[in-house]
């Protein structure tokens, strides 16, 4: 045998193994930075959604407050307003490192969002922060576009994974969501291991996250699976809905209201208004108590329809947050209203919406599987693989991300679409 033979090289474990301490080393830094930002925003986030539940005059602000995040945004967070979208753009088409601003700034707009009333979520703050901050070791270590990707990639997995409790969930999420129809395994061993770091770093500050349950899953027989297949086919629909809606009073604002930090003043005055006529909050925050009650007991057929339009107003305008923990409200009480015609447990109805609509919306079915078998347990698995599935299909080439790029379209018919963007496609 040659020296040659011997080399190192050769050795395809040696070179993986490199690899895997390369990037055990990085995630578990980037873990912990990512996941002890989420503990701190949920954190301040419970406390200002119970100052704002004990001291509901506050919403009667919030006018004041959407210009607040409209100024702040204007004068310091022009090159982050794009949010979500603007790490899908930078990871297709790098330009310049994520700016470290973006993460104060998205903190500062979605707690004063949620005190003072706005209906919005929390992943899209978490993603960004976990951005901003992944990125700067771009910056740091001088690393190559293709690590960057991964870097990312990391960022959002570790995010995601951090604000909902839900580790393997957040890193396919990461993986699938950049590209609809395909999912990047180039970096899946950094995003498993970076959301593990995150999830385990925001739990050991004593962070907590909701716990949901369905006691009964029954049998998978022909007629359920049908029940499953029409059930998802209507979750798909919301979250088709939700995505229009939003993407409506977005073009509507931007229209209308040329000055952008106008626009969350005139949107929270809409919103306290129709908080006023309403009588109630459960419309605004998060909505975490609907989201628990539509599990276990029957709720107004309309709540989901509500929620869905006041999420995508308040977006719109210009405040800040998320879209997914609406969109779990919007699919749980859209579950529960549909447990009046669709013979399965309201339970199972409400976790399989919970995790369909934000499927159909964001166009990650394996992502959002995996999250309900994480949350309610693998013995619904297959009901909630079904529901996300569907709901993925009929949501068309449409979602809350609009820098997705199509990498595989739905049905093979829409050929033309591969390569586009999801607001090319939706003009």
């Amino acid at each position: 045998m040659t020296k040659e033979s011997f080399s190192i090289a050769k050795i395809p474990q040696v070179t993986y193994l490199i690899y895997l301490i390369k990037w055990l080393l990085l995630a578990v830094v980037i873990g912990i930075a990512i996941g002890s930002i989420t503990a701190f925003f949920l954190t301040s986030l419970n406390w200002v959604t119970d100052w704002r539940e004990s001291h509901v005059w506050i919403i009667a602000l919030l006018p004041i407050g959407g210009l607040m995040i409209g100024l702040t945004y204007h004068y310091l967070g022009a090159s982050v307003v794009k949010g979500n979208n603007q790490l899908l753009e930078e990871f297709h088409s790098p330009k310049q490192i994520i700016p470290l601003k973006m993460a104060p700034l998205v903190l500062f707009g979605t707690l004063a969002t949620h005190f003072f009333g706005g209906s919005a979520g929390r992943e899209g703050t978490a993603v960004q922060m976990g951005g901003a901050i992944a990125d700067q070791f771009t910056k740091w270590l001088k690393l190559k576009d293709r690590d960057r990707k991964i870097i990312l990639i990391m960022g959002i997995s570790g995010g995601f994974a951090a604000v909902f409790g839900t580790p393997l969930a957040g890193a396919i999420f990461a993986l699938e969501v950049l590209v609809l129809g395909r999912i990047r395994y180039e970096a899946i061993l950094p995003s498993f291991l970076v959301a593990a770091a995150a999830n385990y770093t925001c739990e050991a500050w004593g962070a907590t996250h909701t716990h949901y349950t369905i006691r009964f899953v029954p049998h998978l027989d022909a007629q359920n699976l049908l029940w499953t297949l029409l059930a998802g086919i209507a979750f798909g629909l919301a979250a088709l809905l939700f995505s229009k809606t939003t993407h409506f009073f977005s073009g509507l604002f931007t229209d209308r209201v040329p000055y952008a930090p106008i626009r969350p003043f005139i949107g929270g005055i809409c919103i306290a208004l129709t908080v006023l006529a309403l009588g109630t909050t459960k419309y605004i925050g998060l909505g975490i108590p609907t989201i628990e009650e539509a599990f276990n007991q029957d709720l107004p057929p309309y709540d989901f329809l509500l929620k869905l339009v006041l999420t995508a107003f308040t977006l719109a305008a210009g405040f800040k947050g998320g879209e997914v923990t609406p969109l779990f409200f919007i699919g749980a009480t859209l579950g529960n209203a549909l447990f009046f015609f669709v013979p399965l447990p309201v339970a199972l109805l409400a976790g399989m919406g919970f995790v369909a609509v934000f499927s159909g919306a964001t166009n990650t079915p394996i992502a959002c599987t995996l999250m309900g078998i994480e949350l309610f347990g693998a013995d619904c698995g297959l009901y909630i693989g079904m529901a996300c599935v569907v709901a993925y299909l009929f949501s068309g080439h449409t979602g809350i991300y609009t820098s997705q790029i199509v990498g595989s379209p739905k049905h093979l018919i829409y050929g033309r679409m591969k390569g586009k963007k999801l607001h090319e496609i939706n003009k």
